[in-house]
């Protein structure tokens, strides 16, 4: 009887996506990762600029942290809006137009007379980073074959690898040849409209027959009739986690080469190189979380990811540089691998509201990190740059909110049998 349900149950969650039994889209999947790594790699030469930005027009570590909330914030704020209006009316070339953006954003960047300028110029890359990432996501999930878990981790790792080359790229290109040298860069946004163009037309082929077919089911889908107050209760305990997590991760790419310069007198380039590391451990750990999600399941793979790094988080503040090095490794192998777990348990909480819920995610994701750099900036400049990494080291604590996800499964079982 209890194999019965499971059947009826997993039958009723495949039909909820109709691409789900389908084979995966390779080709779409592979092609929205590469455009993921040139939009994530666009975005992380903002923070590697830093040093650069810091000299060259004299700004202390609040002003620094403000232009990550600029970038930041306008991402935070426009994803879920873009999500929510994109869930009714798709609009396959947006993918596009927002790299589009990100393009402007980085030519006015190479030319920045100004403070204001430069948190104009973020501003324009947030934006663009706003409309390419919801979009990206409900196409990922289309192209999934059901690898929801999969899918998603691998189109999250071309942005996590993007990442980790951006501060290569800064380190030994644009940093030697001065501010000028980010219009350089512009290419990699050019080559990227033109991959989203194709993605656009492949996604416009492909929405209007499931348009009808995935509302309906939706609808029908036991987990859309939770409560309002218990998806409401679920949702914030999902975005908590989020907190702990890129709270502590925009304190390592924020301010990671300042706290490697402080604390042990390295050089630029050899701090951005430290950068590179963690962010390339970022990557391998997205991949192997959404690999593991599929397997062990939404909630085992929180718990291991969030939780599980506590322990080296408190270590860090009080490592060698060697054993720096080593830890933040194993943090950014950890914590990344959570990502992946949390959007696809939000997508299963609200079914049938892909891209407001990843526009939400991502959105807050964005939000977490800028005001998360904004007030570590101001903390760095009252107590130093140390003491900001010994206070983020307790936020995987918050990990233990993931006691109260439930199994969806048993939670869709539950209310069938009370309806």
């Amino acid at each position: 009887m209890a194999k019965m349900t499971n059947t009826a149950a997993t039958n009723k969650e495949q039909s909820a996506d109709p691409v789900s039994a389908q084979a995966a889209t390779i080709p779409i999947l592979v092609s929205l990762s590469f455009c993921h790594f040139l939009n994530d790699l666009i975005q992380s030469l903002i923070p590697a600029l830093y040093p650069l930005l810091k000299t060259e027009f004299s700004l202390d570590f609040t002003q620094i942290g403000i232009i990550t909330l600029a970038f930041q914030l306008t991402a935070s704020l426009l994803q879920p809006t873009v999500g929510f209006y994109t869930d009714k009316n798709p609009m396959p070339f947006s993918l596009a137009i927002g790299m589009g953006s990100t393009l402007i954003g980085l030519l006015l960047l190479s030319v920045a007379p100004s403070y204001a300028m430069i948190l104009i110029a973020a501003g324009l890359i947030g934006t663009g980073s706003a409309i390419f990432h919801p979009e990206a996501s409900r196409v990922a999930r289309m192209a999934s074959g059901g690898k929801f878990g999969s899918a998603q981790a691998f189109f999250q790792v071309g942005g996590n690898v993007g990442q980790a080359v951006g501060p290569l790229l800064a380190a030994f290109i644009v940093l030697p040849h001065g501010q000028t040298a980010i219009a350089w860069v512009s290419l990699a946004a050019l080559i990227a409209i033109v991959f989203l163009t194709r993605i656009g037309k492949w996604y416009g082929a492909h929405i209007k027959p499931s348009n009808k077919s995935t509302t309906t089911a939706a609808s029908a889908n036991p987990a859309s009739d939770l409560p309002r107050a218990r998806m409401l209760f679920l949702i914030t305990i999902l975005m908590l986690l989020l907190f702990s997590k890129n709270v502590y991760s925009a304190s390592l790419t924020s301010f990671f080469t300042f706290y490697l310069i402080e604390r042990f007198d390295l050089p630029v380039q050899a701090a951005q190189v430290q950068l590179f590391i963690f962010m390339a451990a970022i990557a391998i750990g997205t991949l192997i979380g959404g690999a593991l999600t599929d397997r062990l399941g939404r909630r085992p793979m929180i718990w291991i990811s969030i939780l599980g790094t506590l322990p080296f988080t408190l270590a860090l503040p009080y490592a060698d540089l060697f054993w720096t090095g080593v830890l933040t490794i194993i943090i950014g192998l950890l914590m990344a691998s959570a990502f992946p777990a949390i959007l696809v348990f939000a997508h299963e909480v609200m079914p049938g509201r892909v891209g407001f819920v990843s526009g939400m995610f991502f959105g807050f994701s964005f939000g977490l990190g800028g005001l998360g750099a904004a007030v570590m900036g101001w903390l760095a400049d009252l107590n130093g740059m140390s003491f900001v990494y010994q206070l983020c080291s307790f936020l995987p604590i918050l990990g233990l909110v993931a006691w109260f996800l439930p199994d969806m499964a048993a939670e869709r079982r539950k209310y069938q049998q009370a309806h």
